[in-house]
């Protein structure tokens, strides 16, 4: 059953941490839904965050968002709530809220992101599919961000697995319309097809804003307990990722790749840090 206030509170505009503030000062959305401008202000609520809060708009479409997530089957999960991702709870600006489709149950689970350049190489695309098979194999579940490149070949790779599942992370709403790039339609219809998952922090209608990506790979890295760096050009936005995973207290393992080739700048440069170099499966598995 979804929550209207809930549905309400996610959709105003204010920022991913003033929500969080609010939700940890008054508990719940339901509460702050009561508070009148008297009481938020007595609370030391901003009067701009006030005027969101109190703005009429929100509150008449309620209706409309909610009957378009239960149509769609598309959960909402707030913080506070029971079945808010254990893993998610303890990073750097944890979400708010999680947009949902398909098996809410994989986001629990012990998962491995693999992440990489968006114009990946022919060996990077091979490389990408070749382990999240693998890993999926061993009924493991592969996280990445829905991206074109190596992000596309790690989700294909767990979907050739018929074990792990893999979980695709956006920097867009989780509505059918909203996909992006939209060339991975077909791949985000086969997660949902195959069991998998589609999550966002973003409220339906989102564009991908270019923003929205480098913030949604703290998600990636907070729902796995170790990261993969296929290819990553000297600064590219997989290394985003890498800072996320750490900060967080992951564990990080690069592909080793062509000194010659800019793909490999970026990992091996990772490796010469300090990161675990990935060679064969086995190696992800060794505490």
């Amino acid at each position: 059953m979804i929550n209207e206030y809930d549905i309400w509170f996610s959709n105003i505009e204010i920022s991913n941490k003033e929500k969080i503030k609010l939700l940890e000062k008054l508990k719940n959305s339901q509460i702050i839904w009561t508070l009148t401008e008297k009481e938020l202000l007595e609370k030391g609520i901003k009067e701009q965050t006030i005027n969101k809060v109190l703005e009429e708009g929100y509150r008449k479409k309620i209706d409309k968002y909610k009957n378009y997530l239960e149509r769609n089957k598309i959960k909402l999960i707030c913080v506070n709530s029971k079945e808010y991702p254990e893993s998610l709870k303890h990073i750097d600006n944890k979400p708010a809220y999680l947009y949902v489709r398909g098996k809410l149950e994989n986001l629990y689970d012990d998962n491995v992101a693999i992440v990489g350049s968006r114009k990946a190489s022919t060996y990077g695309k091979f490389i990408s599919r070749k382990i999240s098979k693998e890993i999926a194999d061993r009924n493991v579940n592969i996280v990445s961000g829905l991206a074109i490149g190596i992000d596309k070949y790690a989700h294909l790779g767990a979907l050739d697995s018929g074990y792990g599942k893999t979980i695709a992370v956006l920097g867009t709403g989780v509505s059918d319309n909203e996909i992006y790039p939209l060339e991975n339609k077909k791949v985000f219809e086969r997660i949902l097809e195959n069991n998998g998952t589609v999550v966002s922090e973003f409220k339906l209608g989102t564009k991908p804003e270019k923003y929205n990506f480098p913030l949604r790979n703290r998600i990636i890295s907070g729902l796995a307990k170790k990261i993969i760096v296929v290819e990553a050009k000297e600064k590219s936005g997989s290394l985003i990722t890498v800072d996320y995973a750490l900060e967080q207290g992951k564990d990080v393992f690069a592909i080793p790749g062509n000194i010659t080739s800019q793909n490999s700048v970026g990992t091996n440069k990772l490796i010469e840090e300090g990161a675990c170099m990935l060679t064969k499966i086995d190696d992800l598995f060794v505490e």
